[in-house]
């Protein structure tokens, strides 16, 4: 596929890189599971982590593990164990937790154990007794956990930074937190060019997590434009991804996203098209293209889209007319009119009788 050009005519590949990233790329960045309500059903061995910290792996990580005061960056969903309620789920929220290891609050000292044990990219189910949970006093607050509870927790570790600070991002300025997710960025653009592509995801994921709504909604001015110009382009590398893995449902969700803060993005627009395409929204994909036409009028990929969406429309129009055309059978010819002679000859012998009355009387005047 010819790639997309933007304003500036860079290639829409890898954004903000002068390499082209294609979109080979697979990704896993913390989706939740199918059942987002029940515990996941799980068969790997259990590791006893500590006297009330049990773990199994639902799915493997790669790389290290975290060492103490890492910065990491997690999904997870929490259940008290007697009840199966659920408590909190950041996948619903769509916030990822930040937990810096040895400076967690006391109510997740079990599950810091867990994450402590983990590595990128892996997905587990914990089992934490009460005593490093919520305690015997529980939470009567936000969230609402009775005493005595043990709680199982299932945790996906997106990724980690290791600083031996322990700098969280609400102590880091303006610029730190934005330089932090910008080598994010260039970290997932190099390992893509080594085609370690699952990394490379998690690493945009993790500059994401650097920017989220709390932080970008406190920006103005040139601020803004420089933490944009890093958030953007990682939606934009996800949504590529996410269109290779045929989860069109979320690459459309990545491309609003750049498009509610800049609603001509040529790349969001023609990566949202194609996703909408394959679903089979047509209409709302021919929007999209044409949009991004007006943009980049030269660009021969957004021709071509638009070129196989018209190629679409007109053999569904063929096919359905092939349909009807079975259904109804064709079209009967008109049947001549048979003549009922006999009515013929009474109008002949009508006019007959009618000429000669008509001449005898013109005789007799």
């Amino acid at each position: 596929m010819e790639d997309v050009l933007d304003q500036q005519s860079q290639p829409l590949g890898q954004d903000g890189e002068s390499e082209i990233v294609t979109e080979d790329a697979a990704f896993v960045h913390g989706e939740p599971p199918q059942d987002a309500n029940g515990l996941p059903k799980v068969d790997s061995k259990v590791e006893v982590l500590h006297e009330k910290v049990t773990k199994q792996i639902i799915k493997e990580g790669h790389g290290p593990i975290p060492s103490k005061y890492s910065t990491c960056f997690l999904h997870y969903r929490a259940w008290t164990q007697s009840t199966r309620h659920k408590f909190e789920d950041t996948w619903d929220e769509q916030r990822p937790l930040e937990m810096i290891l040895g400076k967690e609050k006391k109510e997740m000292t079990g599950l810091a154990i867990g994450v402590s044990s983990m590595k990128s990219g892996e997905r587990a189910l914990l089992h934490v007794g009460w005593e490093l949970g919520y305690g015997k006093e529980g939470s009567f607050s936000f969230p609402n956990v009775p005493p005595l509870a043990d709680i199982s927790y299932e945790v996906e570790l997106i990724g980690f930074d290791e600083t031996k600070e322990g700098k969280a991002r609400g102590d880091m300025t303006v610029e730190e937190r934005i330089g932090a997710a910008d080598r994010r960025k260039m970290d997932g653009n190099a390992l893509f060019k080594e085609e370690k592509l699952e990394e490379a995801m998690q690493q945009y994921e993790m500059a994401i997590a650097y920017m989220g709504d709390d932080f970008m909604f406190q920006l103005f001015g040139k601020y803004r434009d420089m933490a944009l110009a890093v958030k953007n382009p990682c939606h934009l590398n996800i949504a590529a991804s996410l269109i290779k893995l045929k989860r069109y449902e979320e690459a459309i969700g990545q491309c609003s996203i750049v498009l509610a803060e800049d609603e001509n993005n040529v790349k969001a627009l023609f990566r949202r098209g194609k996703a909408r395409a394959e679903l089979g929204q047509t209409d709302a994909a021919r929007e999209d293209f044409l949009k991004a036409s007006k943009f980049a009028p030269e660009d021969k990929a957004i021709a071509r889209e638009l070129r196989l969406l018209a190629e679409h429309d007109k053999a569904v129009y063929q096919k359905q007319k092939e349909i009807y055309k079975g259904i109804f059978g064709p079209t009967p010819e008109p049947k001549p009119k048979r003549n009922n002679w006999l009515i013929v000859i009474w109008h002949w012998l009508l006019s007959l009788f009618y000429h000669v009355f008509r001449r005898e009387r013109l005789k007799a005047d």
